[in-house]
Order: C-alpha cells, then structure tokens, then sequence
C-alpha cells in the first residue's frame, strides 16, 4: 500500500502531499522535514529507496523517489509494494503530467494543483494503484477538461445575462438599458428579428386613455 506522496524541491518546500493514513498536521509537517533530510543528502549515484524514516513507518516502511531537475518525487510504501514497480509508476506519473502540461515545471504545480490531484487521482486513490497506462490516464484528462469547457460555454449566457442586470441596476440609465439588449436581442436581419417584427405588426393596437396606453 502507498502510505503517502511527497513532492518538494530543492529546498524541501513542498508542492504536493498527500497521505492515506492518517497523521496530525504537526506530524505531517515533521514527516515532511524528515524525508526531505533523508532523500536530499543521498548522492545521485545510489539506488532511489531506503527505509523509511522513524516518523513515518521505520524499517517496515520504504521511500521510493526520483530526482526531477527541482523537484523529488517521493513515494511512502509497505513492504508489499515493489520498489521497481514504484519507481515506473513515479515515472508514469511524471511523464503524464509532462504531456497534460508540455513540458511541466514546478510552477505549473503550484498554479494548477486542481489538476495536478485530479492527475495523481487517476494514478492512485485511497493507497492503491489505479491505473499504469499513460495514455489511459491522459484520455480521463481530456475528457475531464471537455466537459469542464461545455459547463461554462452552458454557463455563459446565464452569467451575462446577471452581469447586464447588475450594470443596470447599478449605474442605471437607457443607455446601459439599450446596450443589455442589444447584446442579448438577435439582429435586425435575423430571422428572429423579422418573426419578431412581423408579430408586432399583426398584434392587435393596444387601447389609449389620454394619450397613454392602459
């Protein structure tokens, strides 16, 4: 079982965590400090797991990680997972969000971390290992950001609809008034316009009292 994900950089801030059992904040933020201790000391040339540390498991427990330019990547298991099985699945997940974001720097984890869970989401969830194949994953990502976009194309007009009614109410005038409707009425040349028209025309004219209509 995965323990907990962890990804910081260089300098042990974190970018990403998420733990599947659970720890006190304080706890976390110790946990946190004490992997980025064991993982940053390592040299580039030995092997990418090591017991995990005495917070968060001891011997029975192991960290798997990859160093990525700024970032590590590291992954808190049981001694049921694979170390080597890990370690694609860190690289997977890596690669995935390389092509959802071309090629993905630690800003894009910083300013899309929505997405960024929704990506690990479709990698892991409550521990286990959902899926392996990126491209599996990258599909489920697409179609995620589809029918973000048709909500808000749905949404739209609804949301133009409060904005017009708000500038009206707020500043007022025909003016503001005239131009809420021309946004929303079709144009003259338009069919609607001409049915339109041709209704008004043949509706019957209303009864005037003193000059103004009743």
């Amino acid at each position: 079982m995965i323990k907990s994900i962890l990804i910081f950089n260089n300098h042990g801030k974190p970018r990403l965590i998420r733990f599947y059992q659970y720890f006190a904040e304080e706890m976390q933020q110790q946990i946190i400090r004490e992997t980025f201790h064991l993982v940053s000391k390592r040299d580039d040339n030995v092997c990418n797991f090591l017991e995990g540390g005495s917070l968060i498991g001891g011997s029975d427990d192991k960290l798997i990680y990859r160093h990525y330019a700024t970032l590590y990547f590291v992954f808190c298991v049981d001694s049921s997972e694979s170390e080597l099985g890990i370690l694609d699945l860190i690289q997977v997940f890596v690669e995935t969000l390389d092509k959802c974001f071309e090629n993905v720097c630690e800003l894009d984890l910083i300013f899309h971390m929505d997405k960024v869970h929704y990506i690990l989401q479709e990698v892991v969830m409550g521990g286990m290992v959902l899926e392996t194949n990126m491209n599996e994953i990258v599909a489920q990502v697409e179609l995620q950001n589809r029918m973000e976009k048709s909500e808000v194309a749905v949404q739209q007009p609804a949301l133009k609809s409060h904005i017009c009614e708000f500038a009206w109410r707020s500043v007022g005038g025909p003016r503001s008034r005239r131009l809420c409707r021309e946004e929303h009425e079709p144009a003259r040349d338009s069919p609607q316009h001409q049915h339109r028209r041709h209704q008004y025309q043949s509706a019957e004219p209303l009864p005037v009292l003193n000059g103004h209509p009743r």
